[in-house]
């Protein structure tokens, strides 16, 4: 049986229903997921887990607040991770997302 990850994208620009993509190796699926806020996610984190999914990755959006909310919807068998960056790159983030 191949593992399942997925990643999961958060902005109100994007459409979830079309902004999604999958790759398959010989041994894992990789799902690339868009969200436009966490509730979605939340949603979407529950079904990860049904369907067998092992680790979720979030982007930034989430921060730490927001990952703690995915991995009580998940449970407790699915890993979640979040994306950070170190503390000297804050003005590039702020300036290129502002």
């Amino acid at each position: 049986m191949k593992k399942k990850f997925a990643f999961f994208l958060m902005g109100k620009e994007f459409d979830p229903a079309s902004d999604r993509a999958v790759f398959e190796t010989g041994s894992c699926i990789s799902y690339v997921y868009t969200v436009r806020d966490l509730e979605h996610a939340k949603e979407l984190a529950a079904q990860c887990a049904q369907d067998g999914v092992g680790v979720i990755e979030l982007c930034g959006a989430f921060g730490s607040e927001g990952a703690a909310q995915i991995r009580e919807s998940a449970g407790a068998g699915v890993g979640i991770g979040y994306v950070i960056h170190d503390d000297d790159q804050d003005d590039l983030f702020r300036a290129f997302f502002a």
